[in-house]
């Protein structure tokens, strides 16, 4: 099985800014939940992007968006919809 996500790295550097590690404080919520989802049993998602045939472009990381959900409900933002 290979996968073709888009990366998934705390570390990433941003345009003009430092990474998302120095923005973040040590015991916030954000860097509890990455260590929580680094010990999660994901494959049951990763087989869902299983495609024998390859097309498709990448995916955002199945623990990209698990971290996303789970940070959204520890802070009680469900979604987010736009009313104009």
């Amino acid at each position: 099985m290979s996968f073709q996500f888009r990366a998934c790295t705390l570390d990433q550097p941003l345009l003009l800014a430092p990474s998302l590690q120095q923005w973040l404080p040590e015991g916030h919520l954000a860097r509890f939940l990455a260590d929580v989802t680094d010990q999660l049993e994901l494959s049951a998602i990763y087989s869902a992007y299983d495609r024998p045939d390859g097309r498709g472009q990448a995916g955002y990381h199945p623990l990209l968006m698990t971290r996303l959900l789970l940070y959204g409900y520890c802070v009680g933002v469900a979604s987010v919809v736009s009313h104009k």
